[in-house]
């Protein structure tokens, strides 16, 4: 089921910790993760292109098309940088505006409670720039939740319904699209879909 999220609604100190599960990706369920498999993604190739897309967004806005299985930075009246992501999976599936609240290289991530009781070899903590950190070598924080825009540690999971509700890009795109993005961007995340050119 596809849920919306008000921001001045879901977000509350309670909404917060609730939400906490969807701020990684869904390691636990990712073949190769902690097991000896995986693949350090950051030589992996990326998918961005430039397309024409007919939207009313100004230029610097994020677009986030589930249904397409995308990541659209638009540039200007008509044209967008688009990028493949890995998206939210069953219940974690949701939509929403929010903006960057905040942008950092190598970051940790600290899976839940429920995540370690899910896959026991998961660690408590994963430093930044480790090579097994899910999160990749950027992120992008989306206003006060525990939704992020960020990379992987494992590639081929692009393109699948694959994280409890952040929105995930091979190394090399997330590093592109950090590169552009201001802090304060506009970020729009929706099921609808694009006839991206």
């Amino acid at each position: 089921m596809r849920r919306s999220i008000g921001l001045w609604t879901a977000f509350t100190v309670l909404g917060t910790a609730a939400l906490v599960a969807l701020s990684a990706p869904q390691a636990a369920a990712v073949p190769g993760f902690l097991d000896g498999k995986w693949t350090r993604s950051g030589g992996h190739g990326g998918g961005q292109q430039t397309v024409s897309l007919s939207t009313k967004y100004r230029a610097g806005t994020i677009l986030v098309s589930f249904g397409d299985r995308r990541l659209y930075y638009i540039q200007g009246k008509g044209r967008a940088i688009s990028y493949p992501i890995g998206v939210p999976a069953g219940k974690a599936a949701w939509s929403g505006v929010s903006w960057v609240s905040r942008k950092r290289v190598n970051p940790p991530w600290t899976p839940t409670p429920s995540m370690r009781r899910e896959n026991p070899k998961l660690p408590a903590h994963m430093p930044g720039g480790h090579p097994r950190n899910p999160m990749g070598v950027r992120a992008l924080y989306l206003g006060h939740t525990l939704y992020r825009i960020h990379g992987t540690d494992a590639p081929w999971t692009i393109g699948r319904d694959v994280t409890h509700g952040c929105i995930r890009l091979y190394n090399r795109d997330v590093i592109d699209l950090y590169n552009r993005v201001r802090v304060g961007a506009r970020v729009i995340v929706t099921w609808k879909r694009f006839n991206a050119i």
